[in-house]
Protein backbone atom coordinates (compact mmCIF):
# COMPACT_ATOMS: atom_id res chain seq x y z
CA UNK A 1 0.00 0.00 0.00
CA UNK A 2 2.89 2.38 1.24
CA UNK A 3 4.61 1.32 -2.65
CA UNK A 4 1.38 2.44 -4.17
CA UNK A 5 1.20 5.73 -2.49
CA UNK A 6 4.81 6.86 -3.26
CA UNK A 7 4.67 6.01 -6.88
CA UNK A 8 4.20 9.12 -8.85
CA UNK A 9 1.49 9.41 -11.03
CA UNK A 10 2.60 9.73 -15.00
CA UNK A 11 1.72 12.81 -16.69
CA UNK A 12 -1.40 12.94 -18.81
CA UNK A 13 -0.48 12.67 -22.57
CA UNK A 14 -1.51 16.30 -23.33
CA UNK A 15 0.61 17.36 -20.58
CA UNK A 16 3.87 17.38 -24.06
CA UNK A 17 1.11 19.56 -26.02
CA UNK A 18 0.58 22.06 -23.30
CA UNK A 19 4.26 22.54 -22.22
CA UNK A 20 5.11 22.95 -25.76
CA UNK A 21 2.46 26.22 -26.28
CA UNK A 22 3.55 27.38 -22.84
CA UNK A 23 7.07 28.06 -23.76
CA UNK A 24 6.65 28.57 -27.38
CA UNK A 25 4.24 31.72 -26.60
CA UNK A 26 6.95 32.70 -23.71
CA UNK A 27 9.66 32.58 -26.06
CA UNK A 28 8.12 34.33 -29.02
CA UNK A 29 6.20 37.05 -26.94
CA UNK A 30 9.88 37.76 -25.54
CA UNK A 31 11.55 37.68 -28.85
CA UNK A 32 8.79 40.11 -29.99
CA UNK A 33 9.56 42.56 -26.84
CA UNK A 34 13.54 42.52 -27.01
CA UNK A 35 13.44 42.57 -31.05
CA UNK A 36 13.87 46.24 -32.29
CA UNK A 37 11.14 48.00 -33.65
CA UNK A 38 11.53 48.48 -37.63
CA UNK A 39 9.87 51.05 -39.59
CA UNK A 40 8.94 50.95 -43.42
CA UNK A 41 8.62 54.21 -46.05
CA UNK A 42 7.86 53.60 -49.17
CA UNK A 43 8.64 56.32 -52.02
CA UNK A 44 7.26 55.30 -55.56
CA UNK A 45 8.88 56.91 -59.55
CA UNK A 46 6.87 56.27 -62.81
CA UNK A 47 8.26 55.81 -66.29
CA UNK A 48 7.04 58.26 -68.80
CA UNK A 49 7.48 58.14 -72.59
CA UNK A 50 8.69 61.22 -74.44
CA UNK A 51 7.13 61.96 -78.17
CA UNK A 52 9.51 59.57 -79.30
CA UNK A 53 8.91 56.63 -77.56
CA UNK A 54 5.50 54.96 -76.57
CA UNK A 55 3.89 53.34 -73.57
CA UNK A 56 5.64 49.51 -73.68
CA UNK A 57 9.14 50.99 -73.99
CA UNK A 58 8.70 52.90 -70.60
CA UNK A 59 7.33 49.83 -69.35
CA UNK A 60 10.32 47.95 -70.56
CA UNK A 61 12.62 51.09 -68.96
CA UNK A 62 10.73 50.62 -65.44
CA UNK A 63 11.73 47.02 -65.28
CA UNK A 64 15.57 47.77 -66.39
CA UNK A 65 15.34 50.67 -63.59
CA UNK A 66 14.03 48.74 -60.45
CA UNK A 67 16.93 46.56 -61.10
CA UNK A 68 19.64 49.44 -61.26
CA UNK A 69 17.87 51.34 -58.71
CA UNK A 70 19.77 49.08 -55.56
CA UNK A 71 23.15 49.56 -57.43
CA UNK A 72 26.56 50.83 -56.53
CA UNK A 73 26.37 53.88 -58.68
CA UNK A 74 22.79 54.86 -57.66
CA UNK A 75 23.05 54.46 -53.64
CA UNK A 76 26.42 56.46 -53.90
CA UNK A 77 24.76 59.15 -54.64
CA UNK A 78 21.35 58.35 -52.41
CA UNK A 79 23.98 58.60 -49.72
CA UNK A 80 24.34 62.45 -49.80
CA UNK A 81 20.07 62.61 -49.34
CA UNK A 82 19.70 59.94 -46.71
CA UNK A 83 23.20 60.71 -44.44
CA UNK A 84 23.94 57.16 -43.83
CA UNK A 85 26.49 54.80 -45.46
CA UNK A 86 26.09 52.88 -48.70
CA UNK A 87 26.00 49.67 -46.60
CA UNK A 88 23.14 50.84 -44.88
CA UNK A 89 21.63 51.63 -48.10
CA UNK A 90 22.26 48.12 -49.33
CA UNK A 91 20.67 46.48 -46.56
CA UNK A 92 17.60 48.71 -45.89
CA UNK A 93 16.77 49.77 -49.27
CA UNK A 94 14.48 47.17 -51.91
CA UNK A 95 12.47 47.86 -55.37
CA UNK A 96 9.68 46.39 -56.61
CA UNK A 97 8.35 46.75 -60.15
CA UNK A 98 4.95 46.27 -61.36
CA UNK A 99 4.37 44.12 -65.07
CA UNK A 100 1.51 46.23 -65.79
CA UNK A 101 2.39 49.59 -65.00
CA UNK A 102 5.66 51.96 -65.41
CA UNK A 103 6.21 51.92 -61.58
CA UNK A 104 9.06 51.20 -59.62
CA UNK A 105 8.66 51.29 -55.79
CA UNK A 106 11.67 51.93 -53.42
CA UNK A 107 10.90 50.68 -50.43
CA UNK A 108 13.22 51.39 -46.95
CA UNK A 109 13.28 49.87 -43.42
CA UNK A 110 15.06 51.65 -40.16
CA UNK A 111 14.75 51.54 -36.70
CA UNK A 112 14.27 55.86 -36.83
CA UNK A 113 10.78 56.35 -39.10
CA UNK A 114 12.21 59.58 -40.10
CA UNK A 115 15.25 57.78 -41.35
CA UNK A 116 13.32 55.36 -43.25
CA UNK A 117 11.54 58.08 -45.29
CA UNK A 118 14.53 59.80 -45.86
CA UNK A 119 16.70 56.78 -47.74
CA UNK A 120 13.24 55.89 -49.48
CA UNK A 121 12.90 59.62 -51.31
CA UNK A 122 16.99 59.48 -51.40
CA UNK A 123 17.16 56.60 -53.76
CA UNK A 124 14.33 57.83 -55.42
CA UNK A 125 15.72 61.05 -55.75
CA UNK A 126 19.23 59.35 -57.34
CA UNK A 127 17.37 56.84 -59.40
CA UNK A 128 15.30 59.84 -61.20
CA UNK A 129 18.47 61.77 -62.19
CA UNK A 130 20.42 58.70 -63.50
CA UNK A 131 17.64 58.23 -65.72
CA UNK A 132 17.70 61.91 -66.54
CA UNK A 133 21.24 61.76 -67.59
CA UNK A 134 20.37 59.02 -69.86
CA UNK A 135 16.81 60.38 -71.24
CA UNK A 136 18.24 61.51 -74.60
CA UNK A 137 19.31 57.52 -75.25
CA UNK A 138 16.29 56.02 -73.47
CA UNK A 139 13.20 58.29 -74.83
CA UNK A 140 11.74 57.53 -71.30
CA UNK A 141 11.78 59.89 -68.27
CA UNK A 142 11.64 58.84 -64.63
CA UNK A 143 9.31 61.59 -62.41
CA UNK A 144 8.25 61.54 -58.75
CA UNK A 145 4.93 60.10 -58.00
CA UNK A 146 4.75 59.71 -54.53
CA UNK A 147 7.31 60.29 -51.87
CA UNK A 148 7.77 58.61 -48.92
CA UNK A 149 6.55 59.88 -45.87
CA UNK A 150 7.32 59.42 -42.19
CA UNK A 151 5.26 56.15 -41.01
CA UNK A 152 3.56 56.61 -37.43
CA UNK A 153 3.16 53.07 -37.09
CA UNK A 154 5.92 50.31 -36.98
CA UNK A 155 6.30 47.24 -39.68
CA UNK A 156 7.79 44.72 -37.27
CA UNK A 157 5.47 41.97 -35.48
CA UNK A 158 4.11 42.70 -32.41
CA UNK A 159 5.06 40.46 -29.14
CA UNK A 160 1.26 39.04 -29.29
CA UNK A 161 1.64 38.24 -32.76
CA UNK A 162 5.30 37.06 -31.95
CA UNK A 163 3.84 35.40 -28.98
CA UNK A 164 0.86 33.49 -31.35
CA UNK A 165 3.39 32.25 -33.43
CA UNK A 166 5.53 31.19 -31.05
CA UNK A 167 2.58 29.21 -29.27
CA UNK A 168 1.80 27.47 -32.69
CA UNK A 169 5.42 26.26 -33.23
CA UNK A 170 5.66 25.21 -30.20
CA UNK A 171 1.95 23.16 -30.34
CA UNK A 172 3.34 22.08 -33.54
CA UNK A 173 6.44 20.47 -31.82
CA UNK A 174 4.34 18.70 -28.77
CA UNK A 175 1.86 16.90 -30.99
CA UNK A 176 4.90 15.78 -32.70
CA UNK A 177 5.88 14.63 -29.38
CA UNK A 178 2.97 12.72 -28.46
CA UNK A 179 3.14 10.94 -31.39
CA UNK A 180 6.33 9.55 -31.63
CA UNK A 181 6.21 8.90 -27.75
CA UNK A 182 5.91 5.50 -27.10
CA UNK A 183 2.15 3.68 -25.95
CA UNK A 184 2.02 1.85 -22.52
CA UNK A 185 -0.17 -1.30 -23.14
CA UNK A 186 -2.01 -2.30 -20.13
CA UNK A 187 -2.31 -5.99 -20.04
CA UNK A 188 -6.08 -7.53 -20.50
CA UNK A 189 -8.37 -8.14 -17.09
CA UNK A 190 -8.41 -11.80 -16.87
CA UNK A 191 -5.49 -12.78 -19.03
CA UNK A 192 -2.29 -14.04 -16.96
CA UNK A 193 1.27 -14.18 -18.88
CA UNK A 194 2.02 -17.94 -19.27
CA UNK A 195 5.32 -19.21 -17.13
CA UNK A 196 7.79 -20.26 -19.41
CA UNK A 197 9.97 -23.25 -17.92
CA UNK A 198 13.67 -23.32 -17.23
CA UNK A 199 15.79 -25.79 -18.58
CA UNK A 200 16.17 -28.73 -17.33
CA UNK A 201 19.67 -30.00 -15.53
CA UNK A 202 22.17 -32.36 -17.74
CA UNK A 203 22.11 -35.03 -15.39
CA UNK A 204 18.16 -35.00 -15.13
CA UNK A 205 17.96 -35.32 -18.62
CA UNK A 206 20.86 -38.14 -18.53
CA UNK A 207 19.29 -40.01 -16.43
CA UNK A 208 15.92 -39.94 -18.54
CA UNK A 209 17.48 -41.14 -21.35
Amino acid sequence: MRRALRRPRPLPRWSALAAGVFAGGLVGAGYGLAATAQYTATSYVVAVPTDRSDPASALGFAQAYGRVATQLAVLGDAQMWAHVPVATLEESVRTATSPDAPMVSVTATSADPEQAADMANAVARALTRHAEASADDTHVELRQFARATEPTGASSASAAVTGLVGASAGGLLGGLALLVRPRRTAPEPGRTSAAVPGPAPAADVHGRL
